[in-house]
This record gives structure tokens, sequence and C-alpha cells, in this order.
């Protein structure tokens, strides 16, 4: 009973102090070095239930601080007529690690796209793992989402 008060205290005080934070604009992109989310991939392609399409400079775009590669104009397009459809979940951070509290880089090649919703992991043995309780991992996640990144 304790540790479920003070869970809540916890959670509400974290709702509280970091409400501003919540909303979705604000939300930082997990991109590598050179600035690039999703390692280059195209974020449209992995929705078509095959695997991920390497995006090209020219089809680029920036949003959230990151710049987005398209395979296709057509693909860039559809991405920025609505950018939270495709855009990875948990600002493309590892899923997996995002359930369990911290963050992590991840494999464009680690990915799974769940009730319309794309997410990425760590790496392939890491996918292995979260797909053995989707629901509760990104349940989870969601919890945690976005008050880990503050915390970090």
């Amino acid at each position: 009973m304790m540790m479920l008060t003070r869970r809540f205290i916890l959670g509400a005080l974290s709702a509280f102090f970091l409400a501003p934070a919540a909303h979705a604009q604000d939300m930082p992109v997990y991109y590598t070095t050179d600035g690039v989310a999703l390692a280059g991939y195209d974020a449209v392609s992995y929705f078509d239930g095959a695997k991920p399409i390497m995006g090209m400079p020219e089809n680029s775009v920036m949003w959230k601080g990151a710049r987005w590669h398209f395979a296709s104009q057509e693909n860039r397009e559809l991405f920025e007529s609505d950018p939270r459809a495709f855009a990875p979940q948990f600002g493309g951070y590892c899923s997996y690690a995002m359930a369990m509290g911290t963050l992590k880089s991840t494999d464009p090649n680690a990915w799974q796209v769940v009730n319309g919703r794309l997410y990425l992991t760590h790496s392939e043995a890491i996918e292995k793992i979260w797909q053995q309780d989707r629901a509760e991992y990104i349940h989870l996640a969601e919890e945690n989402w976005p008050v880990i990144l503050y915390r970090e």
C-alpha cells in the first residue's frame, strides 16, 4: 500500500512539473551524429510491411531538430502531411529500453509496426525480447516517456 501511494505521488508530481514537456511537439528525436533520423532510412517505408528502404538526402525534410530522408518525393510528402503518423514512437529511442526506464540508441533494422505505430529497438536480439510481451513493454514505455528524457 505504501509503495502504491508513493508511486502515485511521484507520478502526480512528475506529471505536474513536466506537463509542458509532455506535448508531442516538444519531444526530442534520437538521431545519428550527422543529425539524420532513422540513420537515413525512410520512415514511410516501414509501413508497407517489407523491409525499410534507405532514403536519399535530396528527398529530406527537417522535423523535430533532425533531418529525415525519404526514398521518394511521394514518401516525403506523405510524411510532411502527418509526421506523427510515420515517426517512430518514443522519439526513435529503443522501445524496450524506454520500458526499462533508460534511453538507448536504436538499430533501424530492429523494428515493428504495432497498431499503426512504429517501434524501434536497440538490436534484433532486444527486439526478440520485446516481442515476448509487446503490450506490457509499450505500456511501461508510455509511462516512462517523456519523464525519462528530463531525468537523464
